[in-house]
């Protein structure tokens, strides 16, 4: 079950493989519905458009939001206008296209992995179809019944807390890198009240791109865990940029101005998000859990839910129904589980797993160190304890767990 909501299941196909999970066993990767390769494909070129030109635009800006809002506007009434339903596109009715598809294919049992918002929907899925359902694998987890804006601030804070107690505890990064809670701030704090603005090449090279860096855009590239600043090179990039030198992490901004277009789905994203994840919260909620995470750090940056800037406004345009009624419900059951978490994860803070795992009494939970979002892929450890789980999911073999350690920061001289 792939994360997003909206991403390629097929793209992380070479990632599965590599894990050996279908070493033993036949592996099914489902295109979720509204996805690339499913009928239809909720893409919105729109926004990849909007992104592209928004690595320039001060993050949280009100005029990229009212960018983003119209984007997402232009792409709602496009889809719609081809005859969508975007009601139907909620957690709810894709678990029931995992439920009908096992019957579908005639298979008695199987054991279900899904990452990010995959979890989501598998915590979802085992509660409403528990049938035919061997072991669910957890990876990164978003527990259904807490997932909120809000939330998204506290998996921040966790996951950038963790990077910086790692740093500490090793003596070559503590010395070189002392203080970095002190220095995230006032970086955050600098560049919210002057944003930097360059050209800069993209990470593979290419044509210089305008990109900006204020506060905002910082802490979401902190926030993305990996995909743009490996967590190892985050101490060395907070001093750069202290010491005048942005280099690294405005290259890692100008990497969004060339998306893919029209290959994630955003109309899944927010209709998931819309439906699920923003109703019963306001802004104000948002803000204040924010301040909570991150005292000292300017409401301009706080009031915005990483990854998803500006999303109450964009949900007004949206206009799907609140689910929250039927989606925030814990999921409570007997079927093996194996939870898996990084301790690194500023997505979905590493606490979640073992949080969701209360009500799963036949859960192992696994915390692998050093590790941000989707741990499989990035750490052998965790893809064999996945791999025994799937054999005996009542008695994975967690040895390999004691032996993890973060790798070493990266020490700029």
């Amino acid at each position: 079950m792939e994360g997003g909501p909206g991403g390629d299941a097929f793209g992380a196909i070479p990632f599965l493989i590599d894990s050996g999970v279908n070493r033993d066993r036949e592996l099914i990767v489902v295109a979720q519905r509204g996805t690339l390769h499913s009928q239809p494909n909720l893409a919105c070129p729109e926004l990849d458009r909007f992104n592209a030109t928004a690595v320039g635009l001060p993050y949280d800006a009100p005029s990229t939001g009212r960018g983003l809002v119209r984007a997402a506007k232009q792409c709602r009434d496009r889809l719609t206008g081809e005859g969508n339903d975007l009601k139907a596109y909620n957690t709810t009715e894709n678990a029931a296209d995992f439920a009908a598809l096992r019957k579908a294919l005639g298979i008695k049992k199987w054991n279900v992995y899904g990452y990010s918002y995959g979890t989501d929907l598998g915590l979802t899925y085992l509660r409403r179809h528990p049938q035919g359902i061997r072991s669910l694998a957890i990876d990164s987890v978003v527990p259904p019944q807490i997932v909120s804006l809000p939330w998204a601030w506290d998996s921040a804070q966790e996951g950038i807390d963790a990077i910086f107690a790692a740093c500490e505890a090793q003596p070559a990064c503590k010395s070189r890198y002392p203080h970095l809670s002190r220095t995230l701030t006032q970086q955050v704090r600098r560049l919210e009240a002057n944003p930097l603005r360059l050209t800069v090449p993209p990470p593979g090279g290419g044509t210089p791109v305008k990109v900006v860096l204020d506060g905002g855009t910082l802490v979401n590239l902190l926030v993305t865990n990996g995909r743009l600043v490996p967590a190892v090179d985050v101490p060395a990039a907070l001093y750069e940029l202290a010491d005048g030198n942005p280099e690294r992490l405005a290259r890692a901004q100008a990497a969004g101005a060339t998306p893919a277009i029209g290959e994630f789905a955003h109309g899944l994203t927010h209709s998931v998000a819309c439906a699920e994840w923003a109703p019963g919260f306001s802004k104000r909620d948002v803000l204040k859990a924010g301040r909570r995470a991150f005292p000292g750090w300017p409401d301009s940056v706080l009031a915005h839910a990483p990854q998803l800037p500006f999303e109450h406004d964009l949900c007004r345009v949206w206009n799907v129904p609140d689910r929250t009624a039927v989606q925030r419900v814990a999921t409570r059951s007997d079927v093996p589980a194996l939870i898996i978490t990084g301790t690194f994860d500023a997505k979905t803070g590493a606490s979640w797993g073992p949080y969701a795992g209360r009500t799963l009494p036949r859960s192992t939970a696994v915390l692998i160190p050093g590790i941000g979002h989707w741990v499989v892929p990035q750490n052998p450890c965790a893809a064999s304890v996945l791999r025994s789980f799937l054999a005996r999911p009542t008695a994975p073999d967690t040895g390999c767990v004691p032996g993890v350690e973060p790798k070493p920061f990266t020490i700029v001289p």
